[in-house]
């Protein structure tokens, strides 16, 4: 039976965040979500710092990078203003998101192809700063190799077009998506990256993608907040491990 690497969980929190906001005050608190996803089971947490502090803000990134005992995700867009606040900070890890003002969520990956040479000084100097670098790129070939030349050692293959054809019972499309992730994750392993995957993951859909084993980390935020509104928050996290668990079963049984 073929050995897999354990799928990490990484729970973003931050839409514990924009409830919060919603009405000002400080609650509820991300950080509390933070502590109780890490106790039920998370691996790391992460959370997006954005440019309009629409959600997290920038004293919930000090308060999460010193209360938790697991590795921080920071998700940022390259900014130098964003650049100073990772280095101060100093997260284990920070992920490089594209970032449109008009957008509601991340919609898409970077254009790591259009925008190398504005990328490559942050990625250097995050590394320098000793902060692991991740790109949030699309499962296509060239983005893969480029986030490899660029010497990015970590990246996020966006899912979103995956689940949302999946969600819609669009079953081509959604195969055709499957399949350029399947393709994206060998390519990065090939190419020596670290895979982790990303956005608009469901129980069902983080299970099937959990049966590939170059992806390492998976990371789930909205959905597992939305559940938790129902559930709860220990109760989703667990039921979203077994579903991680299950997928990777399948893998070692393949």
């Amino acid at each position: 039976m073929a050995h897999h690497p354990k799928l990490r969980l990484g729970v973003n929190v931050d839409h514990v965040a924009t409830v919060r906001n919603a009405r000002g005050g400080a609650r509820p608190d991300p950080v509390r979500a933070a502590l109780m996803a890490i106790e039920a089971g998370a691996d790391g947490i992460t959370a997006h710092l954005r440019e309009d502090r629409r959600h997290i803000r920038d004293d919930d990134m000090e308060r999460l990078k010193a209360a938790i005992t697991k590795p921080l995700n920071f998700e940022m867009a390259a900014t130098e203003q964003m650049l100073d606040i990772a280095l101060r900070i100093k997260p284990h890890a920070c992920c490089l998101v594209p970032e449109k003002r008009t957008e509601r969520t991340t919609e898409g990956g970077l254009d790591v192809i259009g925008g190398q040479g504005h990328l490559a000084p942050y990625i250097a100097e995050l590394a320098r700063g000793g902060v692991r670098v991740s790109l949030f790129i699309e499962p296509d070939e060239e983005a893969i190799l480029t986030a490899a030349a660029l010497k990015a050692p970590v990246i996020e293959l966006h899912t979103g077009s995956w689940c949302h054809a999946f969600e819609n019972g669009e079953a081509a499309r959604a195969e055709a998506e499957f399949q350029r992730i399947v393709r994206g994750a060998r390519t990065a392993r090939a190419a020596g990256l670290e895979c982790h995957a990303g956005h608009g993951l469901d129980f069902e859909t983080a299970r099937r993608i959990a049966a590939l084993p170059e992806i390492v980390e998976l990371n789930i935020g909205h959905f597992l907040m939305g559940e938790a509104l129902f559930v709860g928050l220990p109760k989703a996290i667990a039921t979203m491990r077994a579903a991680m668990d299950a997928g990777r079963a399948e893998a070692a049984r393949s």
